[in-house]
């Protein structure tokens, strides 16, 4: 009987930690104007900030002359809704080749813990989440880039209360990172943290 509310204490504090990390109610909207029409056809995907031009994205082009960021801000974006999601359900698998260890690691914790309590998620976005590239450090052959997240979500929730449903803007950092001379081009998250709106 004790390790079971030793084990109930337990998962209530990681899911109040990742409820307080992983997003908060904010007053800005997702995507402050319609996505603007691009040559060829299709909508932009993100952001294309003007401040990009800094000496973080500079330093990265020198070590990687192909860096694009408009391209890297819809990897971003792709990831990013991947993650959201594959969280909400437990999905591991979709997980683990966009995470850094130590980030999966606490993930799994906090999938475990739901999973123990049996709870159940599902998220959908209300609008399409809006990318910002806030800047670029490379030390060494580490790249890393930190994106500031606001998205509009539902959440879904079933348990034996019973059912609920949470609509909720977020603002969030999210920190992607990749060793440049890898052969492998994909960026993983290694830390999300909380933005102000």
């Amino acid at each position: 009987m004790l390790q079971i509310l030793f084990l109930a204490a337990v998962a209530a504090v990681v899911l109040y930690q990742l409820y307080a990390t992983l997003g908060r109610r904010v007053g800005r909207q997702p995507e402050d104007a319609p996505a603007t029409a691009q040559p060829g056809g299709g909508s932009a995907p993100v952001d294309a900030h003007p401040a990009l031009r800094t000496e973080g994205v500079a330093v990265l082009k020198s070590k990687q002359p192909d860096f694009d960021p408009t391209k890297f801000l819809a990897g971003a974006r792709s990831a990013y809704e991947q993650i959201v999601k594959a969280y909400a359900e437990g999905d591991r698998e979709t997980l683990k080749p966009l995470l850094a260890p130590e980030v999966m690691s606490n993930f799994e914790q906090a999938m475990a813990a739901r999973e123990a309590a049996g709870r159940s998620e599902k998220v959908e976005f209300l609008t399409a989440p809006r990318l910002d590239l806030e800047k670029i450090d490379v030390v060494g052959d580490i790249a890393k880039a930190v994106v500031r997240i606001l998205a509009e979500v539902r959440t879904r929730t079933k348990d034996e209360r019973g059912e609920g449903v949470d609509d909720r803007r977020t603002a969030e950092l999210w920190t992607f990172e990749r060793e440049v001379k890898s052969a492998n081009p994909n960026w993983f998250l290694s830390f999300v943290a909380a933005a102000e709106a």
